[in-house]
């Protein structure tokens, strides 16, 4: 219940994160993407001020034996660079320069009931079902 409970707090403070910071408005990060007269440099200082806060905190995970409301930590080990992982971080990339969302923020942008979050979020469910369905299974 710990982790639970842990959880939804880290979940609710990102998503409040991403409010404050405006990053829940595809305006913005599409403003970043485009290089023209309406650039707005705004997710570079959220990406740094991110990478800010978590650095400490991942060091000190590392210098752990244990998380503290689990057995054990569960970090990709994997340093393989496949089609899969290319593909995959093209399919992101594409999503996200087209729409302006990443999960995340689409998630927090829910709320807002408008047609083209709700339109981004079902298909991001369609692309995570489609992929547990497609993947090979474990002999």
């Amino acid at each position: 219940m710990r982790a639970i409970i842990a959880s939804l707090i880290c979940g609710l403070l990102f998503g409040f994160g991403l409010i404050v910071s405006g990053m829940s408005n595809p305006a913005r990060v599409l403003n970043f993407l485009d290089f023209s007269a309406n650039w707005d440099a705004t997710l570079a200082f959220v990406m740094g001020g991110a990478i800010l806060v978590a650095a400490p905190g991942m060091y000190w995970v590392r210098k752990r034996s244990k998380p503290l409301f689990a057995n054990k930590f569960d970090i990709p080990t994997s340093k393989t660079i496949d089609a899969k992982l290319i593909l995959g971080s093209a399919a992101f990339g594409v999503g996200w320069g087209i729409s302006g969302f990443c999960p995340g923020p689409a998630v927090v942008a829910i709320a807002s009931l408008q047609t083209d979050v709700l339109l981004f979020v079902g298909a991001m469910i369609v692309g995570m079902l489609a992929q547990h369905w497609l993947k090979p299974k474990a002999a």
